[in-house]
């Protein structure tokens, strides 16, 4: 007596390519095509396609059709699998043998490739499918392995990478797309001037430009935009800057150093939140010398801004004067845009515009530096040098490194109000209209701080003689 072998009734056709350079999805479309005849040949029922496009099976990462497959042979909605080819499937042995685990235990056994067939529920047919993913596997890393030398070879000669378009460059990822070029370069020198990463990102949005994808701004897509090496047509290769580009620079050296200057020194200061006070961290007491700090008085209807000096253990300050915010912000602003137009703060100027080559030779200190810490902890990690001896030449290096960082921010705050001397008047006309960031950082290039004095009790205006600024410029 013979037994009919049941026929397949919910078979799961999946399909995968690794690369789908030109997102045509052809690649797993000819798989599909294939695997549908071979399900019509059997006389089986397609229950669903799973398809995983532009995925690898080697790499590990995750795969959401083939984790959704899985899900549903489990649960006993598909009886059956077919495949174009068993590394479509996998290219790790050990998902193949939890792949073998699962259908063992939900009773699959009908596994059809339109290259071969395979029955897991025989030793002959399991062992065919261990020897196809071994061999997949080791093609795959082989594969893998000449991906990598390529990709090594083409930052070394400072080639571009990836697939999508960067943004300020065409297509080709190398010729610069001026009109994004010159949303770059704004960007960086606003960043420079201090305006925060969510100042920037709501001027993008609201002047309607867009990402690469046509989406909205973000201020990690923006940092990481800022900090790339590319825009100042450096290559980078896991992490590391090796070289020149082929592309020709959006912004310059000293600028991509005071960029990155400008995020260690907000990281250092673990200021994140928006400012709401234009002249935070720019007041003393005038009793004590502490920094005054912002505080409302939620007392009075509507609440009232006020800067105050602050007692106890977190603060320091003698607790003994405040201000008013709206009264001396607008009086030091006022001083801030007429000594705009002075003619002491054009001399100054020119002092620093002469001083520039300085500035540069900062930026060449700083890379220099850098560089050598990296050859530093290869000698380290080929096992040139002991750990003792990269330390003690480690630290030194830091610390220059640290020292350059700090007179490369503080060189860079008078960038805020490049061409702005000598339109103090049209800066005026336009202040309502700029952001707090944009604001604080043109006040803070000319102004270091004011010192705030005792007032008179009760008195309902602010007394001039009681604020006394400290020029920078």
């Amino acid at each position: 007596m013979t037994t009919t072998k049941p026929v397949v009734r919910s078979a799961a056709v999946y399909a995968r390519i690794s690369s789908d350079v030109s997102g045509e999805k052809l690649g797993v479309t000819r798989q599909l095509e294939d695997c549908q005849k071979l399900a019509a040949d059997r006389g089986w029922t397609v229950g669903e396609e799973y398809v995983d496009n532009d995925i690898s099976a080697y790499s590990g990462k995750p795969r959401p059709a083939y984790a959704r497959m899985i899900a549903d042979l489990q649960a006993g909605v598909r009886d059956g699998v077919i495949v174009y080819n068993l590394d479509r499937l996998h290219r790790r042995p050990i998902e193949l043998e939890d792949f073998v685990t699962l259908c063992e235990k939900v009773g699959v056994r009908d596994v059809a490739t339109v290259t071969a067939d395979i029955d897991l529920g025989n030793d002959d047919g399991l062992f065919m499918a261990r020897i196809f993913a071994a061999f997949a596997a080791k093609e795959s890393g082989r594969r893998s392995a000449r991906i990598r030398r390529k990709m090594e070879q083409n930052a070394q000669n400072g080639l571009p990478h990836g697939s999508a378009r960067p943004f300020g460059y065409e297509p080709d990822k190398v010729t610069v797309r001026e009109s994004e070029a010159a949303v770059i370069r704004e960007m960086v020198a606003r960043c420079i001037a201090g305006e925060s990463m969510r100042s920037l990102a709501n001027w993008l949005n609201d002047s309607g430009v867009t990402t690469v994808k046509g989406g909205p701004w973000r201020t990690t897509t923006l940092r990481q935009t800022l900090r790339s090496p590319r825009i100042a047509g450096l290559r980078e290769h896991r992490g590391q800057i090796i070289g020149a580009a082929a592309w020709e620079p959006i912004i310059t050296l000293v600028q991509r150093e005071q960029v990155l200057a400008r995020f260690a020194a907000r990281q250092a200061s673990g200021r994140r939140a928006p400012r709401s006070y234009l002249l935070s961290s720019m007041l003393r007491c005038g009793k004590c010398g502490n920094p005054l700090f912002s505080q409302a008085r939620y007392d009075n209807d509507p609440p009232t801004r006020r800067y105050v000096c602050q007692k106890g253990p977190d603060h320091g300050g003698c607790g003994r004067l405040t201000v008013v915010a709206e009264p001396v912000e607008q009086l030091l602003t006022e001083a801030v845009l007429v000594r705009l137009d002075s003619t002491a703060l054009a001399d100054t100027l020119s002092g620093r515009i002469q001083n520039d080559g300085h500035l540069a030779e900062l930026g060449k200190t700083l890379a220099s530096d850098q560089v050598l810490l990296d050859e530093l902890a290869g000698l380290y990690a080929d096992g040139s040098i002991s750990a003792r001896e990269w330390m003690a030449a480690r630290n030194p290096i830091e610390s220059r490194i640290r020292d350059t960082e700090r007179s490369l921010s503080h060189a860079t705050e008078t960038t805020a109000i490049d061409g702005l001397p000598g339109n103090g008047a049209a800066v005026r006309s336009q202040w309502d209209g700029l952001s707090i960031d944009r604001r604080q950082a043109i006040i803070k290039a000319v102004l270091d701080h004011a010192v705030i004095n005792p007032g008179q009790p009760g008195a309902r205006s602010l007394d001039i003689e009681r604020v006394r600024p400290q020029w920078r410029l």
